[in-house]
């Protein structure tokens, strides 16, 4: 089983990267997160694998976060989920606020990530409510304020970028300039700057 991968990062795009290693590429399923997170191709990277064999093939699942990786692997414990979703839900939701979700058994927000209906977020919260205690979640950043700042969360996520690389785009471009949480224009053109 492979446990670690570290290498030259060949591709990147979000769901996949590619990281040769030993002269193999490895094709790794990765999640938004750890996408965001990983630096040019070109560049060395290392990542947690989980290795998933099935009857027709092993798949590869990569994350940059040993967190990320704990997490996934309590998901997939879980009835009705396979690694693939288990890879929507932490693209869909930030650890943290997955971890707060099914603690809170707020379904409304488990609902939201596409690939999770009622019934699956019921599951979630049921069967992962008490097997999460060792993951330390932080309170929410209060970084992300501002008249502007829902308007370009929506127009990021209307163009079809995820809410968490959206979010952690917005608050890059505020960190870099703190006026922009007021300026729509400004926050929408640094923020694509960022998550590009």
């Amino acid at each position: 089983m492979i446990a670690h991968l570290r290498g030259k990062l060949i591709h990147k795009e979000p769901g996949q990267a590619i990281v040769e290693a030993a002269g193999v590429g490895y094709d790794v399923v990765i999640s938004v997160p750890t996408f965001t997170a990983l630096p040019s191709p070109g560049a060395e990277t290392s990542l947690h694998i989980h290795t998933q064999v099935s009857e027709d093939q092993i798949a590869l699942f990569g994350f940059l976060d040993r967190e990320e990786k704990r997490l996934f692997e309590r998901l997939i414990t879980v009835n009705g989920v396979g690694p693939k979703l288990a890879i929507k839900i932490l693209s869909g939701l930030s650890n943290e606020r997955t971890v707060q979700a099914i603690r809170a058994q707020d379904h409304a927000q488990l609902v939201r990530i596409p690939g999770v209906g009622k019934k699956l977020a019921e599951r979630l919260v049921v069967e992962l409510k008490d097997k999460l205690d060792d993951f330390a979640v932080a309170p929410a950043p209060a970084a992300v304020q501002g008249p502007a700042v829902d308007d370009v969360l929506s127009a990021l996520v209307n163009l079809g970028y995820q809410r968490p690389a959206a979010e952690k785009a917005i608050e890059q471009a505020i960190a870099k300039e703190k006026t922009l949480a007021a300026d729509f224009e400004g926050l929408f053109r640094g923020a694509l700057k960022v998550i590009r």
